[in-house]
C-alpha cells in the first residue's frame, strides 16, 4: 500500500477505496429504490451503512488478494 502524492499531499489508498465504494453504493441504492426493495428493509439507514461496509471490505480484500 503506497500513498499517492497529490500536489504535495500524501493520500492514503483507503481514501480511494472509500470513494469508490461510495460510488458503487450510490448506484446500488438507485437500483434498490427503483425495484422497490426498500419496502422489505426494516431500517433503511442501517441497511445502507451495512451495505457500504460490505462493499468497502470487498474492495479492500480484492485489492490485497495475493493472486492479483
Amino acid at each position: 500500500m503506497k500513498e499517492t502524492d497529490f500536489f504535495g499531499v500524501f493520500l492514503s489508498p483507503f481514501l480511494f477505496w472509500s470513494l469508490a465504494s461510495f460510488a458503487i453504493l450510490w448506484c446500488l441504492r438507485l437500483v434498490l429504490s427503483w425495484t422497490g426493495f426498500y419496502r422489505y428493509v426494516w431500517h433503511r439507514s442501517l441497511f445502507d451503512i451495512s451495505l457500504y461496509v460490505v462493499i468497502l471490505t470487498l474492495l479492500v480484500f480484492y485489492e490485497r488478494s495475493p493472486t492479483r
